[in-house]
């Protein structure tokens, strides 16, 4: 394995700025795009792109196989803000055995181990068993249209994908299962007043403030309900707006809602559920069709792809039991076309998005061992 590669390979990622364009000072992905291109260029292997959304391509690398089913690598290219940041987010400083910047953790780091993995098979005139796709995919911080691009396209394709490795932060344990996530408005609507005769009026924050408190005891009784790797469902308000000046009775007031999933929950089922519950609260409440919605990933701890990446694990000191997160990721796309889904990679989640981000050198290099050796070993 290439030490020295891979951290070279993640530290020019880093400096690539790519924070996804729905936040202050996002740029597209095609720069990352230009630069994944680029490193495979002198291996002569097939790449090419996928319009995700206007100006933001996925990067498609294929390896050739002994079949021509196919494992599929995927990392996202986009990163959170830089708002609050309190580093030099695009600086890919080491210290102490950790690369810091925007992205080192989520998840620049497993699209280079990815790449170098992939590198490595190709230079050393390997075959894997089955050939290889890795997507370098935009959009996966707001929207998730990169993966959907790349599900499309799978779709199409007469030889189908056996197996999936999503790069997310999972301090290199095997995840197979992560919440889902529903998120949307909710608004209350009043009769506007002069403040100093608000018995004319109706006040749409009051009201608000029943809505919030019963969703308080929702999630409560959510606890009631344990999956055995991801715990409860959770709720969460997240976002309040309303009024207009402080000496009205306010007419409006709208919140955001974020519901996490569990295995089993359909989106649009609780979406539906949540508003009779807004309806039999007794006033004006209502909701808005759901921002984002996606469900739990499950996957099977029987699937061969499982046991291959928990033997691999093992193979290497490292622990191969499956485990359960609470976020979510493009997994959970790829598995509802039917592709058997895992997510690993190097770095904890706690780092994401934080303002210093970094990941552990050890953790990249390991990671990057993982893919190479599962490429290798996984038949299906």
């Amino acid at each position: 394995m290439s030490t020295s590669r891979v951290l070279s390979v993640l530290a020019d990622l880093i400096r690539i700025k790519s924070i996804n364009p729905a936040y202050d000072n996002g740029v597209s992905e095609a720069a990352m795009a230009a630069y994944v291109k680029k490193f495979f260029e002198p291996l002569g292997l097939e790449t090419w792109e996928q319009e995700a959304y206007p100006g933001s391509p996925n990067l498609i690398v294929r390896l050739p196989g002994e079949s021509r089913r196919k494992v599929i690598l995927e990392a996202h290219m986009d990163t959170a803000s830089i708002n609050g940041m309190t580093i030099d987010p695009f600086d890919p400083v080491i210290k102490n055995g950790l690369m810091y910047g925007r992205g080192s953790c989520d998840t620049k780091a497993g699209l280079a181990g990815m790449m170098v993995a992939m590198a490595e098979l190709a230079e050393q005139g390997i075959k894997p068993p089955h050939e290889v796709w890795l997507c370098a995919a935009a959009d996966e911080e707001y929207s998730f249209r990169g993966v959907l691009k790349l599900c499309a396209e799978l779709k199409k394709e007469a030889d189908p994908a056996v197996a999936a490795i999503v790069a997310e932060p999972t301090e290199l344990r095997l995840v197979i299962a992560s919440k889902g996530v529903l998120r949307w408005k909710v608004n209350t609507r009043g009769r506007a007043a002069h403040s100093s005769k608000p018995h004319l009026g109706v006040n749409a924050i009051e009201n608000m403030s029943r809505l919030v408190l019963a969703l308080a005891e929702e999630n409560r009784k959510l606890a009631e309900h344990k999956h055995p790797l991801l715990g409860p469902g959770t709720l969460n308000v997240g976002v309040i707006h309303g009024g207009v000046q402080v000496n009205f009775v306010p007419d409006w007031c709208t919140v955001e809602i974020d519901r996490r999933l569990l295995p089993g929950e359909d989106s649009a089922a609780v979406h539906e559920y949540y508003g009779r519950f807004f309806d039999s609260l007794g006033f004006n409440a209502w909701q808005e069709a759901p921002m984002l919605a996606d469900e739990a990933l499950n996957t099977a701890p029987g699937q061969a792809m499982v046991r291959c990446a928990s033997q691999v694990l093992n193979g290497i000191g490292l622990d191969g039991e499956p485990v359960g997160v609470p976020y979510g990721s493009d997994a959970s796309k790829l598995a509802r076309i039917g592709v058997p889904s895992i997510i690993y990679g190097p770095g904890s989640i706690d780092q994401a998005h934080a303002a210093v981000e970094w990941v552990d050198c050890r953790q990249v290099e390991q990671a990057t061992d993982f893919y190479r050796r599962f490429l290798v070993d996984f038949h299906e």
